[in-house]
């Protein structure tokens, strides 16, 4: 595995977990554990940098003249912490429609 794409991956791990955080404390619905929170922070950060990176460079590896604005080390943060958010999300709203009686 290149380090490159081992940087990157630990980029969109670590901002998906802290866009799961993050939507977990303002939106008290996905009121859920935090295990919940960390591992669909994780898992939405990679895949949310993964996708970002295939919208804005076509699945090629990032660099100066293909990346554009979100282009390397930006685009797996905005891409981490945004799939991170959105994941957990999501997530939280399917935990609380389950532990809601029927």
């Amino acid at each position: 595995m290149d380090s490159n794409v081992l940087v990157q991956l630990v980029i969109q791990v670590i901002t998906g977990v802290i866009g799961g955080q993050a939507v977990g404390a303002a939106i008290k619905q996905a009121a859920m554990g935090q295990l919940p929170k960390i591992l669909s922070g994780a898992i939405g950060g990679v895949a949310g940098g993964r996708i970002l990176d295939m919208l804005v460079n076509g699945g090629a590896s990032a660099d100066a003249a293909t990346g554009g604005a979100l282009g390397g080390m930006l685009g797996d943060v905005v891409g981490g912490a945004g799939g991170g958010a959105i994941l957990t999300a999501i997530v939280g709203i399917i935990m609380n429609s389950i532990k809601k009686p029927a």
